[in-house]
Order: structure tokens, then sequence, then C-alpha cells
């Protein structure tokens, strides 16, 4: 493709304003894939550091759009004047104005305009086909009005401002962006999104960046993209290293129009039976590590297909899918623990867009509500203590510890520093056997009710080791104090025995097991209980959860200790 070698220029009259920006057609007059809209940061940022990037999404047969936010550039309009919703409001006019009600949209963001693009998300909704966002920015709802004011507008994010306006006061409130509405968009979006991350960022507070991450892998096709030798401006950096921008602009690219998902759809499609093909596709709600999709094929049939899309998780997943594999297939004669059945798996991305499993959908549904809650913590027990009768004919990994005395984020005093205490020695000795190690109501499927109840599936093997029953019987506990209350944690372990679960540990020890538990997700567990929010339990707040695994260390403290 040759490559434009100049844009339209534009004003376009908003408010009171001249908003000024630059325009292309695409390539050659062919019909745009998408219009690319590139959207500057706060300070002296501009439309014009952003134009070598501009040209490249044209040159790959995009659109171009890029504006000046008032105040900046060669708009009109004072910087003071300016807020996030006039960021918004103007943005979305020039787009209104210069784009088709039906093109699809692609919105790249700098530093604060994170925060507009989270806003131009929300408002075209299925229209936006992929974000990118670089070094980004996301604020407290109650910025969202507020001029810059006398400051001169922020050049930093959420937690570093000069000045000392009303809008500087809001954002500089401790860690006030983590209720952002931006953070509740991204957690939805389900297309192509791209996070440019630099090395070295003295402008948006790590957590931010974590924040951002975090939410964007709950549902989109994420891709993180660290730039090692970088600092927060990466308008600039973009502008002048060609190689990096470039990568930047095909990440952003891949799949469009597909969500993402172009090479995952061709190698699912290599799996289904022959002459079949995926009718529809719908988001599974309630896991966390990975995103799951049940894929509904044109004879009525489904299958689901875990993805893993997190950073961290996609950098294990060829450990963690292989041993997942591994899982399904021993226990598959086995008639006491319903699983899926292996389909596919590519551990390591060779062909899908994501390390991936393929796997039967099971019948039911994941409980997290309170009816029939006590049969369901029978059937539960019963279930973990036929789980821990497996024999392998090889022993899968030695379990891994999930926290130690120096990584609990405990806010001290009591119970916290003797629960502490009580896990920083030794494990104690234990007779080993096979374990879910993630074995908690949400990873258990049921039907029926009331006398009909009863468990159609455990799913999520991934972290299947050798060890204590004990640690099991502790997990399952620990969620259940804090999905159902206190008392239900610790009245579990009872339930096991009675159902034939393996001998546990005598007090003391089966105590260092609880808390060694419990004590990974302190102080309130809410990263644990993000889908369980999804499955409609808003009412675990931060607030509650953090009570509630309180009162659970405290009262293990008092049974056991």
């Amino acid at each position: 493709m040759s490559r434009p070698s100049s844009f339209a220029h534009f004003t376009h009259d908003h408010d009171g304003e001249q908003l000024s920006g630059v325009d292309s057609d695409g390539d050659g007059g062919l019909e745009p894939a998408a219009t690319v809209v590139l959207l500057h940061g706060a300070g002296n940022g501009s439309k014009e550091r952003l134009l070598p990037m501009l040209d490249e999404f044209v040159a790959r047969g995009c659109r171009g759009l890029a504006l000046d936010f008032s105040g900046h550039g060669e708009s009109t309009g004072e910087l003071r004047e300016l807020s996030l919703r006039r960021r918004f409001e103007q943005a979305a006019a020039v787009i209104d104005a210069r784009v088709p009600v039906d093109a699809p949209l692609v919105l790249v963001g700098f530093s604060m305009s994170g925060q507009t693009v989270a806003d131009l998300a929300r408002h075209y909704g299925e229209r936006v086909a992929a974000i990118g966002l670089c070094a980004p920015a996301v604020y407290a709802a109650e910025a969202w009005p507020v001029p810059f004011g006398d400051d001169g507008g922020p050049s930093r994010s959420s937690e570093a401002e000069t000045g000392g306006g009303e809008f500087s006061t809001i954002i500089r409130a401790p860690e006030s962006w983590r209720a952002a509405p931006a953070l509740d968009v991204f957690r939805g979006y389900r297309g192509r999104a791209v996070l440019a991350v630099p090395a070295t960022d003295h402008v948006i507070p790590p957590a931010v960046t974590e924040a951002v991450a975090d939410a964007l892998s709950t549902h989109a096709q994420f891709t993180r993209l660290e730039l090692p030798d970088a600092e927060h401006w990466l308008g600039l950096w973009f502008r002048d290293h060609a190689d990096d921008r470039r990568e930047f602009v095909d990440a952003v690219l891949t799949g469009l129009g597909d969500e993402g998902w172009t090479a995952t759809r061709a190698w699912v499609a290599k799996q289904v039976p022959q002459g079949r093909g995926v009718r529809d596709t719908t988001v599974l709600h309630g896991g966390w590590s990975s995103q799951m999709r049940r894929l509904t094929l044109d004879d009525g049939s489904s299958l689901v297909l875990r993805s893993f899309v997190r950073p961290f998780f996609r950098r294990h997943a060829p450990g963690l899918l292989a041993r997942e594999a591994s899982v399904l297939t021993l226990l598959a004669p086995y008639d006491g623990i319903p699983v899926p059945e292996l389909r596919a798996v590519d551990a390591t991305a060779e062909h899908a867009d994501h390390p991936s499993l393929l796997m039967s959908l099971l019948p039911g549904t994941v409980r997290v509500d309170d009816v029939d809650l006590e049969r369901r913590l029978d059937l539960l027990a019963g279930q973990l203590a036929r789980v821990h009768a497996v024999v392998p004919d090889e022993r899968p990994r030695t379990y891994q510890a999930w926290t130690s005395p120096e990584r609990v984020g405990s806010p001290g005093g009591e119970p916290w520093d003797r629960a502490v205490d009580v896990i920083r020695r030794a494990a104690p000795a234990y007779e080993g056997c096979f374990l879910h190690r993630d074995f908690h109501p949400g990873n258990v499927l049921f039907t029926g009710a009331g006398e009909t109840l009863r468990i159609t599936g455990v799913v999520d093997w991934v972290e299947t080791s050798w060890g204590p029953a004990d640690l099991d019987v502790a997990h399952c506990s620990t969620a259940l104090a804090l999905l159902h209350g206190p008392e239900h944690g610790l009245g579990f372990r009872a339930r096991y025995e009675a159902r034939g679960g393996r001998s546990l540990a005598e007090d003391r020890e089966h105590l260092y097991w609880g808390l060694l538990d419990a004590l990974g997700y302190a102080p309130d567990a809410t990263k644990l209980a993000g889908p369980w929010r999804e499955l409609g339990r808003t009412d675990l707040t931060p607030q509650v959860l953090g009570a509630r695994l309180e009162a659970y260390v405290a009262g293990l403290l008092d049974q056991y200790a």
C-alpha cells in the first residue's frame, strides 16, 4: 500500500469552541476497515505528535481521525475550562459529524484519554471494534464534570497533580480511582484491547495500570505491550520509534472485525466434528483466571472454550493447561467425579490467539446464593471426599502455598498478627493425597432443587496437586465463609469428615492449613469475589468480605488454637 503524504485539516464548531482536527478517507478511496480515532493526553498534548501513528493506521486500510481538545494545539478555548466530560463531548461531536453512523470505531487514547476512551466505548457500544490504551488514566466519578481550573489542567493522573483546584482535590483523594466507572466499562468490553505500558511511569501509579489490565482481561481479547525503554509520554515515544509504533498498530488491528479472535476461531473450526460449525458464542461468567465461552454448534450441541488472556496466567498457561488436559483424561472413567471431556488443547497458543482448551459442556450452573444451602454444602463435602479418593498412576506436582508470612496483606492487630504467627513455621508433616487445589462453589455445577439437587460437574483442574486433604478443605471453607458467613466455613470440616473424607490433621496442624489459605485473601478477598458478583452476589462488597474474613480467621483461632 502507498502511504498517504498528508491529511485533510478541518475545524469543527462545538459549544462555542473551534476544534482543530485531521482526517483521511482511508487508502485510495477504498472502503476503510474502521475509523481510528486518536486522542491525545493532557498538559501540552496535541494531535501533531500522533500523526505518524495515524499514518500507520491509514496505511493498513483504516480511516484516520484525530483532534485537539479545546485549549490544546490549534483548537480554541481555555484549558482551565476543559473537563473530562467536555473531552468526551468534544470527541463524540467530531466523530458524529465526520464518521458514518454504522462505521466501526477503533479508539486509541493516551494518558488522560484512557478515561475518554472508556467514555466513548460506553457511548458507542458495539461499534467499538478495538481500543488501544497508552499509559492510561482513569478517574473517580466525582471528577468527571469538574473543570480543570486555574492550575492549567492536569498533567498527571490520579494521585499526582499540580495546583489546588477542585479537580485536583478530588483525584488526590487516596485511591479515589478504584471506584472509577471507566474500570467497569473495561470489564464489560468484549472486543480487541491493547494496553501499552512504559517501563518507567512517574505519572500513572502502578496500581492504576494493573487495575486497567485486570479489567480488560475480564472479557476483551487483551494484549499487554511492554515498552522497556519508554517513559510515560508514549505519544512522543511512538512518534520517534517506528518499530514500536508499528508493533502497537499491528496489535490493535489483530482480528479487527472478529473481536480479535480470528486465529482462535480458525483453530476451533478444525476441532469440531466434520461438517459442523459454530453458530453462536456466549460468555460464561464466574471465572477469574481465564475467559470462558460456550460455543453452540449448528446441530445444537455445545462446547466450552477456555482461554488464558491475563498476562500472568498466559505466561504459565503451558503448564496449567497441560495439567488440566491430563487430569481430564485421568478422571474420565470415574463415575463419581463428573468432569468435562477433553476435545483439544493449544497450551502454547501455537494456533489460537491465546493459550486455549476446548472441552465438552456439562449440564448445570454455578450456584452461589443461599437457596438449598445446607444440602449444597453436604454435596460439596461428599464430592470433595470422592476427589481425595483418586489414586493416580503418577502423582501430580506437590502443592504450592499461595501466601507466606511476608506476603500477607492484613491490616495488622488482632486477630491478624496471631494468625500470621501460626504460619510462621515449617509446614506440618502430612499424608498426601490427590487434590483439586481450587475446590470451591465457583468450580462446581448443580442441577435440580431440594431432594433432586445434585452435582453435575467439577471444573477448573489447572491447579491439581499432591498434598494434605486439609488444604482442599481449608480452601473450600474460606470460600464458604466469604460467600455465606464464617459459621459455614468453620463447619465444613465436620461435613467433610462425616461424608467419608480422609482423616484430617489434629487441631494445631489443621489450623496451620486453614490459616495458610485464609490469609492468602487478606484483607478483604475482593479479587476472589469478583466472579461471584458477576453471578448476582452484589452484596459482597469489600466491607462485607473484609468483616467475614476477619471473623473467620478469629473463629479458626478460637476453634483450633
